[in-house]
């Protein structure tokens, strides 16, 4: 197959899914109350309060409204873009303070590299925000890897479950559906890409299933080009 680009998601594929739900949902639930109340009047937090209150469908959502409101999405692990974005400015912070790096598996760190060096592009798409994922590569545990990257992908560009997000997606790359290699460790996300045309592999780290619709690794060093 001729690959031009490699799509990939983040937890459970180039990243530990324990990194996500044991390190940075936690550091933003502990820090959301503080800093909703210490940057309230920031427009770039006004904005995100009214994004959850149409969420909420209540535009008279008072800040303990909201704050609980986005503590109750947390909890639920609701994939609500004013949530996303709300946790990308708090992870800014736990980053930058060096309370935690952004964990990736050495093979994807390794492999990354070298299909970067090869030509190949890579591109990320992920349910967490644009901004999330380059904090994660740009404070990762082997240093800054935003350069390895051209494109990132999020939620609104389309649900990761959906045929057109991958359209989308290819579109936006400028390149054939067939010419891009899609990885994750989320079935149904393969079968949307896959729908679109993408080549897929399953990233399946812990335990190789009995049957697949897709190219199945446990790392990325058995990924074939």
């Amino acid at each position: 197959m001729t690959i031009k680009v490699i799509l990939t998601d983040i937890e459970g594929t180039t990243t530990d899914i324990r990194f996500v739900h044991d390190v940075l949902f936690p550091y933003a639930r502990q820090q959301l109350p503080a800093f909703v109340q210490q940057r309230w009047d920031e427009p770039v937090v006004q904005e995100i309060m009214q994004q959850a209150r149409l969420e909420l469908d209540s535009a008279d959502a008072d800040q303990q409204t909201l704050i609980q409101a986005f503590i109750n999405w947390i909890d639920q692990d609701k994939k609500v873009t004013a949530l996303k974005t709300l946790q990308g400015l708090i992870w800014v912070e736990g980053y930058k303070s060096g309370d935690f790096t952004g964990h990736l598996y050495q093979d994807a760190y390794e492999f990354l590299k070298k299909w970067h060096a090869q030509g190949i592009e890579l591109s990320i798409f992920s349910s967490g925000s644009v901004k999330a994922q380059q904090l994660l590569f740009s404070h990762s545990d082997f240093g800054d890897l935003t350069p390895l990257f051209s494109h990132y992908f999020d939620t609104t560009t389309g649900h990761k479950r959906e045929k057109a997000a991958y359209v989308a997606i290819a579109d936006a790359l400028q390149q054939l559906p067939e010419n891009i290699l899609f990885l994750s460790d989320i079935v149904e996300e393969l079968d949307a890409a896959q729908s679109a045309g993408m080549k897929t592999c399953l990233l399946a780290r812990d335990q190789m299933p009995e049957s697949a619709t897709h190219d199945v690794v446990s790392t990325f060093e058995s990924i074939k080009l």
